[in-house]
């Protein structure tokens, strides 16, 4: 699937190029070159560094708080995000790109500990995941008043990015993320072990030495660092933290944390270049937003996915 998406995402497209004439078209002169090497080669990547991070995040918070319904989208964390990019384009105030992940990183992490004070610093994890919920449809209000001051022309650009796009994004979108992915790859393989942990419930990992409180908020905190650089540069697309760490655990049922994570981000990675074959073709040449195809593609799938699961059961 992932080989499919590389070479659909490379080929297809106005001008079309045959998969045998990549290599002598990437980085070379005319059209073509400038085409692939220039706007389709730095959508792909970012799609695929994009979904990487949703899926491990997904996975982070569903382990942290031990539901599998735990993702960004339901903590407060992607809306948080996305007001403290869009805030700015609605009160016309001019915002260096170089910044933008800092304002994300920012209101995700006041939609965090605000679901975190609210649900007394994690001391269950359901009630975590239900504070969280209603500080994301809080802050999702917030937004719907920020679209209603905004001009025409400023509310259809809101409009795409709230959706989750790739349009338009080129190389300097794509450098803006390593930074973060330096701080937040380390931060991950040092935390999975802990994950596993957690999973054991939070008597067992006391047991086991284990800061049930501290480690949540340290894997709230990687779930910021990953989820915020990307919400500032494509938007929040949804579904995918929920489908790849379900598909992760659904072909390796037997594996823990440990396991499913790097599974969790090759899923994501997946599922975000897969939908941006539709997001860019479908309609051409009008692009559609991403997110609005993960959606349509992550929430049969997870339906699926937890019936299965189910039934198992």
């Amino acid at each position: 699937m992932l080989v499919v998406a590389v070479l659909g995402a490379l080929c297809l497209g106005t001008p079309v190029v045959p998969p045998w004439e990549l290599p002598g078209v990437i980085g070379g002169e005319g059209i073509a070159g400038v085409v692939v090497t220039e706007l389709r080669l730095p959508r792909l990547v970012l799609a695929l560094v994009a979904g990487a991070c949703l899926g491990a995040a997904g996975l982070v918070l569903q382990e942290a708080l031990r539901n599998p319904l735990a993702v960004p989208e339901l903590l407060g964390v992607s809306s948080g995000a996305a007001l403290g990019v869009a805030a700015p384009l609605v009160l016309a105030v001019s915002v260096p790109l170089a910044v933008q992940p800092l304002l994300a990183i920012g209101g995700a992490a006041i939609g965090g500990v605000l679901t975190l004070l609210a649900a007394g610093f994690g001391r269950s994890p359901a009630a975590v995941l239900l504070t969280g919920a209603a500080v994301a449809a809080a802050l999702q209000a917030a937004l719907l008043v920020l679209m209603v001051l905004a001009d025409q022309l400023d509310l259809q650009l809101i409009y795409r990015y709230l959706l989750g796009s790739l349009s338009a994004r080129t190389w300097p979108d794509v450098h803006g993320l390593w930074p973060w992915l330096a701080a937040a790859v380390p931060a991950l393989v040092l935390c999975a072990p802990v994950l596993s942990v957690l999973r054991l419930g939070d008597d067992d990992a006391r047991a086991l030495g284990v800061r049930v409180r501290r480690a949540r908020l340290a894997a709230l905190a990687i779930v910021v660092v990953l989820i915020a650089p990307v919400v500032a540069v494509c938007g929040p697309v949804a579904w995918v933290g929920f489908l790849a760490p379900a598909l992760a655990r659904r072909l390796r049922p037997d594996s823990d944390a440990v396991g499913w994570l790097p599974w969790a981000a090759v899923w994501g990675a997946v599922v975000v270049a897969c939908a941006d074959l539709p997001a860019r073709l479908a309609l051409a040449p009008v692009e559609t937003p991403v997110g609005a195809w993960t959606a349509l593609l992550g929430v049969p799938a997870g339906v699926a996915l937890l019936k299965t699961r189910a039934g198992e059961r």
